[in-house]
């Protein structure tokens, strides 16, 4: 018997989870969420292991930035947490709070500790897709390329498909959206990333919660230099003050949104489902058509309407929704698209917990 405990630390939360690994494969035993702002680490896990301790085999954790190094799952080890410390300012809101329980875990247990790196699933994408058209010497000298994120979500919706459609080579050509308070969207060709919206940071692509997604850089020097804005003052902005939260000036939650009927609200989310609706486009460009979207994440898995609204009016690329199935697809899995639709649309509840325990086995 194997027990596996995961740590999926987010900005300002953690999930845990413990899974007991037998012949008949793995099982999830517990599943909680905290503040980690409210309790410690120390306090939280034992609290949340009590009696499972003694048995416990390795502790597996979420980092979210592994650089161009860390493109597979590792023991971790002094240098390894050197490493995540030197890529914190790539992740500033994520590597510092892992590595934080990396340490403290290091202090209870005397176990392997594994690091699952977000940006794994990535490290493969084309050049086309990771490079920036900038110097190639700023490039090569300051590690700079477009490195995704998001990456174990987007593999939990992959597997899943994968498993419900066996007869698709490695899954086919699928576009998957993690759709939360930070998103992102996918291009996947059997079984591999081509493409994905967030890049060097969290902060390309898709309108978020509290980040603006892609925005023109002129606007970060205007803002420097005629707005007279300091560098910190503008990274609190791009990370914690603009998307829909600034845009509707009322919240970053979804749900209040979409219960408020204010021109600022609406425009919020007419924006976000907007941003997401040309990388939809732009996606069957680069996968040459698609044979399903998936829809993940709290807003992903629980908003019809926001689903409803990103795929309007997308018939003619053959994406055609089944709007009863849509409507009562809510925090399940389920298929919402016509019989007649030549692309079909899943909703696939993301469980990470078991990508960071699996990644964890194949390590140790």
């Amino acid at each position: 018997m194997m027990r596996i405990l995961t740590i999926n630390t987010g900005s300002s939360s953690v999930r845990l989870a413990l899974f007991e690994k037998t012949p008949c494969g793995l099982d999830k035993l517990l599943s909680q969420k905290h503040k980690i702002n409210s309790i410690s680490p120390e306090s939280l896990v034992m609290a949340f292991i009590q009696d499972e301790m003694a048995d416990l085999s390795v502790i597996s954790h979420r980092v979210v930035h592994g650089g161009t190094h860390f493109i597979s799952p590792c023991l971790i080890d002094e240098k390894v947490a050197h490493e995540v410390d030197r890529l914190s300012p790539l992740a500033p809101l994520h590597n510092p709070i892992a590595l934080n329980w990396i340490k403290e875990c290091g202090k209870i247990f005397n176990i392997p500790q594994v690091a699952v790196f977000d940006t794994a699933f990535f490290a493969g994408l084309p050049d086309v897709a990771s490079a920036y058209a900038i110097p190639r010497s700023l490039s090569q000298k300051h590690g700079i390329r477009r490195y995704g994120f998001h990456g174990l979500a987007h593999q939990a919706m992959l597997r899943r498909w994968q498993k419900l459609h066996p007869e698709l080579a490695d899954g086919g050509r699928i576009i998957s959206l993690q759709l939360g308070s930070g998103c992102s969207i996918t291009a996947i060709k059997d079984g591999t990333a081509i493409d994905t919206s967030m890049g060097f940071s969290p902060l390309e692509g898709l309108m978020m919660a509290t980040r603006p997604g892609d925005v023109d850089p002129g606007i970060i020097i205007y803002l420097q230099r005629t707005g007279g804005l300091a560098l910190d003052e503008i990274e609190h902005v791009l990370n914690s003050s603009s998307g829909l939260l600034g845009v509707s000036g009322v919240s970053a939650d979804m749900r209040v949104l979409l219960e408020t009927d204010t021109p600022h609200a609406q425009q919020a989310i007419a924006l976000y489902c907007y941003r997401a609706k040309k990388y939809i486009g732009a996606y069957l460009a680069a996968l040459g058509g698609a044979e399903a979207i998936v829809f993940g994440g709290g807003v992903g898995e629980n908003a019809p309407v926001i689903r409803g609204l990103i795929l309007q009016d997308m018939e003619w690329v053959g994406i055609k929704l089944d709007h009863r199935a849509n409507s009562t697809v809510i925090g399940k899995e389920g298929c919402i698209s016509s019989p007649d639709s030549k692309v079909a649309v899943w909703v696939l509840p993301v469980d990470e917990s078991i990508i960071l325990a699996r990644e964890a086995l194949t390590v140790i």
